[in-house]
């Protein structure tokens, strides 16, 4: 169960997460046909604003630099408040630099927020109840996500883009203001070392969490794809699968965690990683457009189990090392971001299964990986299936 001295960080992370989510689905829903129909842009113009996109989340470990000026929840404020500023300025600069920069500053804030809303979560809640906190974290963001895509429908009947873009930034930039005045935090968290971090009983958590990274960029930037591309699915079809995998994930997610606590990190990661190489050889060879949806579905169900990795880490780092540790595996998750889609597309162009073959064999070698997760001793489980109101 959550205690009364945890309370407090567990709705500073609901508020900050709830506005962080609600601003990268804004950007997310708006930015394309904005970038198209207010700002002029090409499809050249679109890629290059996407790459320079993951550059913050590639330079999440100056975070640990930040921090030997402010505390780690001051941070996670400010980058939801960077957030709020940079969507709400996105529909002031319909031009490709301005969309540029504010693309940016919405992706420092939107990364820095995730690398110490990951931290924060691991130092604050013990091995039992980060796992339940960070499925609840997920089926929140399911929600608000579906929230979000309908409060855009009914706005855009009747504002611009630049009001919506104004509304929402507004709106995060609020939650980051409450975020700044409170100290949700408590003594008895040991301090955060303040430098990079890299030790070798950390080798594999750094292996899995590049592998995720590759798994996620094929996930992001083909599966969608190969839908529209070889199977036609319209924009109809897409949005209605997006609504049906958040609300499908908003039953899950906490179910999630609760498989984490109850069965432990190798068995669920060997689980998504079996199941990541079935869904990638359909994807690769099913003529079935049913399939490929429910397959679909069914990858993005699994993408949430790499919590277990994040819960693998807490288990066997020293309490001094989560901060930094977050931050230098943000960066290691996001190096995937860089050249994935560049090295996919180029086979796509080749035969557009062979990115789904090379994602069921980075499948494999991930699930042979997890097997060097010890099984550890199970914890005391009275009383966790209730935590959280889960």
């Amino acid at each position: 169960m959550v205690s009364a001295e945890q309370r407090p960080m567990l709705r500073f992370l609901i508020v900050q997460t709830t506005a962080s989510v609600v601003g990268l689905q804004c950007w997310m829903i708006l930015f394309n046909n904005f970038a198209v129909e207010s700002a002029g842009l090409n499809g050249l113009q679109i890629g290059i604003i996407g790459s320079m996109r993951e550059i913050p989340g590639f330079l999440a470990l100056l975070a640990i630099f930040v921090l030997l000026l402010i505390r780690e929840h001051k941070l996670s404020a400010l980058s939801i408040i960077c957030l709020g500023i940079g969507i709400g300025l996105t529909g002031v600069f319909p031009s490709f630099t301005g969309l540029v920069i504010t693309t940016l500053i919405m992706s420092f804030g939107f990364h820095y927020y995730e690398t110490t809303n990951q931290s924060l979560t691991l130092q604050y809640f013990d091995t039992v109840t980060s796992p339940l906190v960070f499925g609840r974290l997920r089926s929140l963001a399911a929600a608000t996500s579906i929230g979000v895509g309908l409060l855009l429908f009914l706005l855009g009947l009747v504002c611009s883009y630049e009001v919506m873009f104004l509304a929402v930034g507004s709106l995060i930039l609020a939650a980051g203001l409450w975020g700044l005045q409170q100290d949700p935090t408590h003594t008895r968290v040991p301090p955060q070392h303040r430098k990079m971090i890299f030790r070798k009983k950390y080798a594999l958590y750094y292996f899995l969490t590049f592998m995720a990274g590759a798994r996620r960029q094929i996930f992001i930037a083909f599966s969608v794809y190969l839908l529209v591309e070889v199977f036609h699915c319209t924009l109809t079809e897409i949005t209605l699968l997006f609504v049906v995998n958040n609300a499908v994930n908003y039953l899950l997610s906490p179910r999630i965690g609760r498989a984490i606590v109850r069965f432990g990190e190798r068995k669920v990661l060997s689980l998504e990683y079996a199941g990541l190489i079935a869904i990638f050889m359909v994807y690769a060879f099913s003529g079935s457009k049913i399939v490929v949806i429910l397959m679909y579905i069914l990858d993005h169900i699994l993408f949430n189990f790499a919590i277990a990795i994040r819960t693998y880490f807490q288990k066997v780092a020293d309490p001094q090392d989560i901060a930094p540790s977050m931050a230098v595996g943000f960066t290691i998750n996001h190096v995937a971001a860089v050249v994935m889609p560049a090295i996919g597309g180029a086979l796509w162009l080749v035969d557009y299964r062979i990115p789904f073959i090379f994602g069921a064999l980075l499948a494999l070698v991930s699930l042979l990986a997890v097997q060097r997760i010890p099984q550890f001793s199970d914890p005391d489980l009275k009383g966790s299936a209730s935590a959280l109101g889960t």
